[in-house]
């Protein structure tokens, strides 16, 4: 198999700069620091390239530059990183866009993702917390062998943080409350409950999760389709 170095991934990346784009990351709310401009499908085919290559993801993401450390996250073998690595690199989330891709690539294809989910989200540091909720909801959607108890121990959390008036942390909250709700039909009587109940809430993010949720989640599209999964 031949070697990838990852100097020759950034040369390449860096040649692709893009202040023009880099503008339009700022204005969607993405951290400008260190970011090239580079596109997602640019750097999806730069991970099939790759391939998976554990020790190439280490020095893509200690580089520091915004999309090696989106790139790091397609190109990481989730069989191969460890707690520690996990704890690393989400204390240096710095923008919702690493921290969604990451979670949903690679973070969520982990062994203990349940339980980073659960110990993230109590967490108070805002993309530590995001990070918590992002498992959540992905693991709702690509964990299909979970039991529904799985994602019933993350509806009390979706509750407590559902308060959190922080932007990055509340989009996560509802995000994670949809996605489990859509999961099946038992799970979507669960997650409308708890909508419900945090729509009675003082707090202005929690009734905006709420409302958004049930919008969704009681709706005949997504009522019909798990419908039809349960028969």
């Amino acid at each position: 198999m031949k070697e990838v170095r990852h100097d020759e991934i950034l040369r390449k990346l860096k040649a692709l700069e893009n202040p023009r784009n880099v503008a339009g990351m700022a204005r969607y709310g993405i951290n400008p620091k260190n970011a090239l401009g580079v596109p997602i499908p640019v750097l999806r085919n730069f991970a099939k390239d790759a391939g998976k290559d554990h020790e190439l993801a280490s020095k893509l993401w200690s580089s520091g530059i915004h999309e090696a450390r989106l790139l790091a996250g397609f190109v990481d073998d989730p069989r191969l990183v460890s707690e520690a690595q996990m704890e690393s690199w989400v204390s240096e989330f710095d923008s919702w866009d690493v921290c969604d891709q990451v979670c949903s690539n690679l973070f969520d294809k982990t062994k203990i993702a349940h339980d980073k989910a659960l110990e993230w989200a109590g967490r108070d540091e805002e993309f530590v917390r995001r990070a918590g909720f992002v498992l959540m909801a992905t693991l709702s959607v690509h964990d299909k062998k979970a039991d529904d108890k799985e994602f019933l121990k993350f509806l009390p959390l979706i509750k407590k943080h559902s308060t959190d008036e922080r932007n990055y942390v509340k989009k996560a909250v509802n995000w994670a409350l949809r996605q489990i709700g859509k999961r099946n039909m038992r799970l979507n009587a669960e997650a409308v409950r708890v909508a419900r109940v945090i729509a009675k809430s003082g707090s202005k993010s929690a009734r905006w999760i709420a409302k958004d949720a049930l919008r969704e989640l009681e709706s005949d599209a997504v009522r019909k389709r798990l419908k039809g999964k349960s028969r």
